[in-house]
């Protein structure tokens, strides 16, 4: 069962997600050594793989850095919650296969070490300690397609030109983020 690390703070920025002293790989596994240390220094040594993030509104504003979804993916971390993203943190998730989930009252449904039920399908998440479930704002399954192929570059390889300019992203953001 996955355990969650709150992050509550509106605005977490990918500098903090990942200090630019560090932009000086492409690794996942390296990069993932300084996620969120300017945050929280104990944050690498307490996730498993499979763990998921909580986190407050504007999740990944400022600098626009795909290092901040490879650093915290290389952590272990399989999704980032939160009620909403910065629109560029949110794309260069869906680019890179990563679950941004878009979910009103997330921050306050979870302590840090809560254990979670995530269901994709369902859209949900269960708090285990609670019994809480939250409806998240519902993954495309084109979404699910890139993640499932490991990002948008191994899910072009695997489409012709016209299944690509036929695909669509249907799913609504809520108040903030990367809606237009």
């Amino acid at each position: 069962m996955p355990k969650v690390h709150v992050f509550a703070r509106a605005h977490i920025n990918t500098d903090e997600i990942i200090p630019a002293r560090h932009l000086t790989s492409d690794v996942e596994s390296e990069l993932a050594k300084f996620a969120m240390e300017d945050y929280d220094k104990t944050f690498v040594s307490r996730v498993e793989k499979g763990d998921i993030i909580v986190a407050g509104p504007d999740f990944g504003c400022g600098s626009s850095r795909e290092h901040a979804i490879w650093a915290i993916r290389g952590a272990g971390i399989a999704a980032v919650i939160a009620p909403n993203f910065a629109r560029i943190y949110y794309r260069n998730s869906l680019n890179n296969g990563f679950l941004a989930l878009e979910c009103e009252g997330i921050v306050e449904a979870f302590r840090d070490g809560d254990e979670a039920d995530l269901n994709l399908k369902a859209g949900t998440i269960t708090n285990k300690r609670s019994g809480e479930v939250l409806t998240f704002v519902p993954v495309a399954q084109f979404a699910l397609d890139v993640q499932k192929a490991g990002g948008w570059l191994e899910y072009m390889k695997g489409h012709s030109q016209a299944e690509l300019e036929a695909e669509s992203l249907e799913a609504v953001s809520t108040e903030g983020g990367h809606h237009a």
